[in-house]
């Protein structure tokens, strides 16, 4: 693939496939270039390899064929982009008495390293992520006893703490209800917007972020369709229907 124009792409894939061991191709020939500011959300059928193609642009999977950039750079790289990565989604252990504020305090890990306490600029820093989801009052009291959208807020501050330049989200709304995933949707635009956060965002559901998605992609282990939201074909509309 050749990139044109002065910027480089916040994610770049060219003639990307990979396979699980002992499995067949999970993704083949996977090639597209994301633009900074971009929110692009990642569609497919269970097993078709949305998650699959993210975990790849991420670093997380060696492809088997193919090149993966991000910034330009190899993933992992010394000096490359900040990623804050949001994986599907895990529960805490029943009665864990982990506050809002530790939870995010974690996301400077990424940052400042493991030893030694937080500094000045990462305790504002986690406090700007809290108060940027919207749970400033709630920072001092255990995640546990929020509900499933709150904790989905306060592990994406934890994310945001790290100050990233690209935001990765895989099904960010499983067991989530409508109204905090629409609350999800303004706080993912908002951020693209006013920060200029790249979103890579995986799902099924799209219907709260269909109005705020700028680029599309389906995945069935391949890239069947890269465009507009507006111009999928009618029958695919809704990107929920697609499994």
């Amino acid at each position: 693939m050749h990139v044109t124009g002065d910027t480089v792409p916040a994610v770049m894939l060219d003639g990307v496939s990979f396979a699980y061991p002992g499995g067949p191709a999970a993704l083949e020939d996977a090639t597209l270039a994301v633009e900074r500011g971009s929110f692009v959300g990642i569609a497919g059928p269970n097993g078709g390899g949305k998650t699959t193609l993210l975990r790849l642009a991420l670093g997380l999977e060696r492809p088997a064929t193919g090149t993966v950039l991000l910034h330009g750079r190899p993933p992992g790289t010394r000096g490359g982009p900040r990623v804050g990565y949001l994986p599907q989604r895990a529960h805490l252990t029943a009665g864990s008495p982990v506050t809002v504020r530790e939870i995010v305090s974690a996301g400077r890990l990424a940052v400042r390293g493991a030893f030694g306490p937080l500094r000045a600029v990462d305790r504002a820093a986690v406090a700007a992520a809290i108060e940027r989801v919207g749970l400033a009052e709630r920072a001092d009291v255990p995640l546990r006893t929020l509900s499933g959208g709150m904790q989905q807020r306060a592990f994406i501050a934890k994310a945001l703490a790290a100050e990233p330049a690209l935001l990765a989200l895989d099904e960010p709304t499983t067991g989530v209800d409508a109204a905090s995933q629409e609350t999800l949707a303004a706080l993912l635009d908002e951020l693209r917007r006013e920060l200029g956060v790249t979103v890579l965002y995986v799902s099924h559901e799209f219907g709260a972020v269909e109005h705020v998605v700028t680029r599309l992609l389906l995945v069935r282990g391949r890239i069947t369709f890269d465009g507009l939201p507006s111009e999928l074909p009618g029958h695919l509309h809704d990107p929920s229907h697609v499994h």
